[in-house]
Protein backbone atom coordinates (compact mmCIF):
# COMPACT_ATOMS: atom_id res chain seq x y z
CA UNK A 1 0.00 0.00 0.00
CA UNK A 2 1.40 3.22 -0.97
CA UNK A 3 1.09 5.38 2.23
CA UNK A 4 2.00 9.17 0.93
CA UNK A 5 -2.15 8.82 -0.38
CA UNK A 6 -2.82 7.99 3.63
CA UNK A 7 -0.78 11.12 4.94
CA UNK A 8 -2.57 13.21 7.86
CA UNK A 9 -2.79 16.33 6.08
CA UNK A 10 -4.86 14.47 3.55
CA UNK A 11 -7.05 12.44 5.98
CA UNK A 12 -7.63 15.90 7.85
CA UNK A 13 -8.15 18.17 4.82
CA UNK A 14 -9.92 15.79 2.69
CA UNK A 15 -11.98 13.94 5.15
CA UNK A 16 -14.98 15.40 7.05
CA UNK A 17 -16.32 13.00 9.26
CA UNK A 18 -19.73 13.21 11.28
CA UNK A 19 -21.07 11.66 13.95
CA UNK A 20 -24.48 10.00 12.76
CA UNK A 21 -27.73 9.75 14.79
CA UNK A 22 -28.32 6.20 16.38
CA UNK A 23 -29.45 3.64 13.97
CA UNK A 24 -28.84 -0.28 13.60
CA UNK A 25 -25.99 -0.71 11.86
CA UNK A 26 -24.78 -3.59 9.53
CA UNK A 27 -21.16 -4.00 11.12
CA UNK A 28 -18.44 -4.10 8.10
CA UNK A 29 -14.91 -6.21 9.75
CA UNK A 30 -12.44 -4.32 7.91
CA UNK A 31 -9.87 -5.66 10.56
CA UNK A 32 -8.80 -2.56 12.58
CA UNK A 33 -11.56 -0.76 11.52
CA UNK A 34 -15.53 -2.02 11.92
CA UNK A 35 -17.94 0.42 9.35
CA UNK A 36 -20.93 1.22 10.54
CA UNK A 37 -23.12 0.47 7.21
CA UNK A 38 -26.70 0.83 6.51
CA UNK A 39 -28.06 -2.86 4.49
CA UNK A 40 -32.06 -2.41 3.56
CA UNK A 41 -33.56 -5.47 1.88
CA UNK A 42 -37.15 -5.36 1.22
CA UNK A 43 -37.35 -6.48 -2.60
CA UNK A 44 -36.20 -10.21 -2.57
CA UNK A 45 -34.25 -10.52 -6.02
CA UNK A 46 -34.26 -6.90 -6.93
CA UNK A 47 -31.06 -5.14 -7.56
CA UNK A 48 -29.22 -3.59 -4.85
CA UNK A 49 -27.97 0.16 -4.66
CA UNK A 50 -24.43 0.01 -3.02
CA UNK A 51 -24.16 4.08 -2.18
CA UNK A 52 -20.97 5.43 -1.95
CA UNK A 53 -21.91 9.21 -0.20
CA UNK A 54 -19.30 11.72 -0.37
CA UNK A 55 -16.81 13.34 2.57
CA UNK A 56 -19.17 15.95 4.06
CA UNK A 57 -21.89 13.44 4.37
CA UNK A 58 -22.75 10.49 6.61
CA UNK A 59 -25.20 6.99 6.02
CA UNK A 60 -28.50 8.10 7.70
CA UNK A 61 -28.24 11.74 5.80
CA UNK A 62 -29.18 9.25 2.83
CA UNK A 63 -31.84 7.80 5.28
CA UNK A 64 -34.04 10.32 4.74
CA UNK A 65 -34.44 11.55 1.46
CA UNK A 66 -32.36 8.70 -0.75
CA UNK A 67 -33.54 5.68 0.81
CA UNK A 68 -37.41 6.24 0.51
CA UNK A 69 -37.12 7.05 -3.10
CA UNK A 70 -35.10 3.87 -3.88
CA UNK A 71 -37.38 1.56 -2.04
CA UNK A 72 -40.26 3.23 -3.96
CA UNK A 73 -38.29 2.51 -6.60
CA UNK A 74 -38.17 -1.10 -5.75
CA UNK A 75 -34.41 -1.57 -5.25
CA UNK A 76 -32.70 -2.31 -2.71
CA UNK A 77 -29.97 0.28 -0.67
CA UNK A 78 -26.63 -0.44 0.82
CA UNK A 79 -25.88 2.39 2.39
CA UNK A 80 -21.55 2.37 2.84
CA UNK A 81 -19.65 3.90 5.59
CA UNK A 82 -16.33 5.14 5.79
CA UNK A 83 -13.71 4.58 8.40
CA UNK A 84 -14.22 7.35 11.52
CA UNK A 85 -17.61 8.62 10.03
CA UNK A 86 -20.74 7.58 11.72
CA UNK A 87 -20.71 5.17 14.59
CA UNK A 88 -17.71 3.73 12.36
CA UNK A 89 -14.05 3.24 13.99
CA UNK A 90 -11.03 3.79 12.58
CA UNK A 91 -9.12 7.04 10.76
CA UNK A 92 -10.22 8.20 7.42
CA UNK A 93 -7.13 7.18 5.13
CA UNK A 94 -7.54 7.86 1.39
CA UNK A 95 -5.66 4.75 0.12
CA UNK A 96 -6.46 2.35 3.07
CA UNK A 97 -10.40 2.83 2.51
CA UNK A 98 -10.04 1.31 -1.52
CA UNK A 99 -9.96 -1.77 0.47
CA UNK A 100 -12.53 -1.20 2.72
CA UNK A 101 -14.67 -1.60 -0.74
CA UNK A 102 -15.00 -5.27 -0.99
CA UNK A 103 -15.47 -6.31 2.31
CA UNK A 104 -18.87 -3.92 2.38
CA UNK A 105 -19.59 -5.05 -1.03
CA UNK A 106 -19.83 -9.17 0.22
CA UNK A 107 -21.86 -7.30 3.26
CA UNK A 108 -24.44 -6.82 1.05
CA UNK A 109 -25.38 -10.40 1.07
CA UNK A 110 -25.81 -10.37 -3.41
CA UNK A 111 -24.06 -11.24 -6.25
CA UNK A 112 -22.20 -9.04 -8.04
CA UNK A 113 -24.53 -9.44 -10.67
CA UNK A 114 -27.22 -8.19 -8.48
CA UNK A 115 -25.42 -5.18 -7.36
CA UNK A 116 -25.31 -1.36 -9.32
CA UNK A 117 -22.63 0.73 -7.24
CA UNK A 118 -23.21 4.37 -6.60
CA UNK A 119 -20.71 6.88 -6.12
CA UNK A 120 -20.93 10.40 -5.03
CA UNK A 121 -18.08 12.91 -5.85
CA UNK A 122 -15.40 11.19 -2.93
CA UNK A 123 -17.91 7.91 -2.83
CA UNK A 124 -17.05 7.73 -7.10
CA UNK A 125 -13.71 7.08 -5.89
CA UNK A 126 -14.77 3.81 -4.06
CA UNK A 127 -17.22 3.51 -6.44
CA UNK A 128 -15.09 3.07 -9.42
CA UNK A 129 -12.46 1.13 -7.64
CA UNK A 130 -15.30 -1.78 -6.84
CA UNK A 131 -16.55 -1.69 -10.67
CA UNK A 132 -12.72 -2.61 -11.60
CA UNK A 133 -12.16 -5.21 -9.24
CA UNK A 134 -14.99 -6.85 -8.70
CA UNK A 135 -16.17 -8.69 -11.86
CA UNK A 136 -19.79 -8.92 -13.01
CA UNK A 137 -20.96 -5.70 -11.36
CA UNK A 138 -24.16 -4.84 -12.93
CA UNK A 139 -23.95 -1.35 -13.25
CA UNK A 140 -22.14 1.68 -12.39
CA UNK A 141 -23.83 4.97 -11.70
CA UNK A 142 -21.57 8.37 -10.88
CA UNK A 143 -22.62 11.65 -9.39
CA UNK A 144 -20.44 14.55 -9.42
CA UNK A 145 -17.57 12.10 -9.92
CA UNK A 146 -13.71 12.33 -9.61
CA UNK A 147 -11.76 12.22 -13.38
CA UNK A 148 -8.30 13.58 -12.15
CA UNK A 149 -7.70 12.89 -7.88
CA UNK A 150 -4.25 14.73 -8.36
CA UNK A 151 -6.02 17.67 -8.96
CA UNK A 152 -8.38 16.75 -6.30
CA UNK A 153 -5.76 16.60 -3.79
CA UNK A 154 -3.56 19.43 -4.80
CA UNK A 155 -6.56 21.96 -4.17
CA UNK A 156 -6.27 21.08 -0.46
CA UNK A 157 -2.48 20.04 -0.03
CA UNK A 158 1.06 20.46 -1.40
CA UNK A 159 3.61 18.03 -1.99
CA UNK A 160 6.12 19.57 0.05
CA UNK A 161 3.76 19.43 3.38
CA UNK A 162 3.39 15.49 2.16
CA UNK A 163 7.29 15.68 2.12
CA UNK A 164 7.69 14.51 -1.66
CA UNK A 165 7.72 16.19 -4.84
CA UNK A 166 4.86 16.56 -7.24
CA UNK A 167 6.09 13.67 -9.40
CA UNK A 168 6.21 11.49 -6.81
CA UNK A 169 2.50 12.47 -5.54
CA UNK A 170 1.31 11.88 -8.40
CA UNK A 171 2.58 8.41 -9.38
CA UNK A 172 0.98 7.85 -6.07
CA UNK A 173 -2.47 8.62 -7.18
CA UNK A 174 -1.85 6.53 -10.81
CA UNK A 175 -0.62 3.23 -9.03
CA UNK A 176 -3.87 3.19 -6.74
CA UNK A 177 -6.90 5.74 -8.42
CA UNK A 178 -5.97 5.77 -12.46
CA UNK A 179 -9.80 6.13 -13.07
CA UNK A 180 -9.34 5.87 -17.15
CA UNK A 181 -7.70 2.24 -16.44
CA UNK A 182 -10.35 1.41 -13.89
CA UNK A 183 -13.13 2.31 -16.37
CA UNK A 184 -11.43 0.48 -19.15
CA UNK A 185 -11.53 -2.98 -16.74
CA UNK A 186 -15.42 -2.37 -16.14
CA UNK A 187 -17.63 -4.00 -18.80
CA UNK A 188 -20.94 -3.09 -17.73
CA UNK A 189 -23.47 -0.13 -17.96
CA UNK A 190 -22.60 3.60 -16.69
CA UNK A 191 -24.61 6.83 -15.81
CA UNK A 192 -22.74 9.73 -15.01
CA UNK A 193 -24.71 12.42 -13.74
CA UNK A 194 -23.21 16.06 -13.15
CA UNK A 195 -24.51 19.67 -13.21
CA UNK A 196 -23.16 21.93 -15.61
CA UNK A 197 -22.29 24.60 -12.56
CA UNK A 198 -20.62 22.52 -10.24
CA UNK A 199 -18.08 24.71 -8.10
CA UNK A 200 -16.26 22.13 -6.17
CA UNK A 201 -15.97 19.14 -9.03
CA UNK A 202 -16.00 20.94 -12.22
CA UNK A 203 -18.32 19.11 -15.28
CA UNK A 204 -15.62 18.29 -17.16
CA UNK A 205 -14.44 15.71 -14.49
CA UNK A 206 -18.19 14.01 -15.48
CA UNK A 207 -17.04 14.55 -19.30
CA UNK A 208 -14.14 12.71 -18.96
CA UNK A 209 -15.19 9.73 -16.92
CA UNK A 210 -17.84 9.31 -19.98
CA UNK A 211 -15.43 9.84 -22.65
CA UNK A 212 -13.39 6.67 -20.62
CA UNK A 213 -16.21 4.53 -20.25
CA UNK A 214 -16.75 1.63 -22.31
CA UNK A 215 -20.61 1.35 -23.75
CA UNK A 216 -23.49 1.02 -23.32
CA UNK A 217 -22.79 4.68 -21.42
CA UNK A 218 -25.18 7.49 -20.53
CA UNK A 219 -23.82 11.27 -19.27
CA UNK A 220 -26.47 13.81 -17.90
CA UNK A 221 -25.33 17.08 -17.58
CA UNK A 222 -28.03 19.12 -15.03
CA UNK A 223 -28.48 22.75 -15.80
CA UNK A 224 -29.93 23.73 -12.46
CA UNK A 225 -27.96 23.52 -9.24
CA UNK A 226 -24.69 22.77 -7.93
CA UNK A 227 -22.01 20.56 -5.66
CA UNK A 228 -23.69 19.56 -2.87
CA UNK A 229 -27.99 20.33 -4.33
CA UNK A 230 -27.65 18.68 -7.65
CA UNK A 231 -30.12 16.42 -5.98
CA UNK A 232 -32.50 19.29 -5.01
CA UNK A 233 -32.87 21.19 -7.44
CA UNK A 234 -32.87 18.00 -10.11
CA UNK A 235 -35.11 15.63 -8.07
CA UNK A 236 -37.69 14.49 -10.61
CA UNK A 237 -35.28 13.94 -13.03
CA UNK A 238 -32.27 12.70 -10.91
CA UNK A 239 -34.55 9.61 -9.59
CA UNK A 240 -36.10 8.78 -12.94
CA UNK A 241 -32.30 9.15 -14.72
CA UNK A 242 -31.46 6.15 -12.19
CA UNK A 243 -34.59 4.15 -12.59
CA UNK A 244 -34.14 4.50 -15.99
CA UNK A 245 -30.90 3.25 -15.61
CA UNK A 246 -31.01 -0.11 -13.75
CA UNK A 247 -34.37 -1.05 -15.36
CA UNK A 248 -32.72 -1.31 -18.32
CA UNK A 249 -29.49 -3.60 -16.73
CA UNK A 250 -29.57 -6.99 -18.20
CA UNK A 251 -30.38 -9.60 -15.44
CA UNK A 252 -31.01 -6.84 -12.10
CA UNK A 253 -35.03 -8.26 -12.41
CA UNK A 254 -35.84 -11.20 -10.57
Amino acid sequence: MNTILNHPLISERYFFPQPAKPFEPCWVDCGEAQLACYNHQPHPNAPTLVYFHGNGEVVTDSMYHFLPAVEEMGYNLFLAEYRGYGQSTGTPELATMLADVGPMLKATGQPPEKLVLFGRSLGSIYALHGAATVPGIAGLIVESGIADVLERLLFRVTPEELGVTRAQLAAAVASLMDHQAKLARYRGASLFLHTRHDELVGVWHGQQLYQWANEPKKLIIFERGGHNDILFHNLAEYFEAMQDFINGLPGTTG
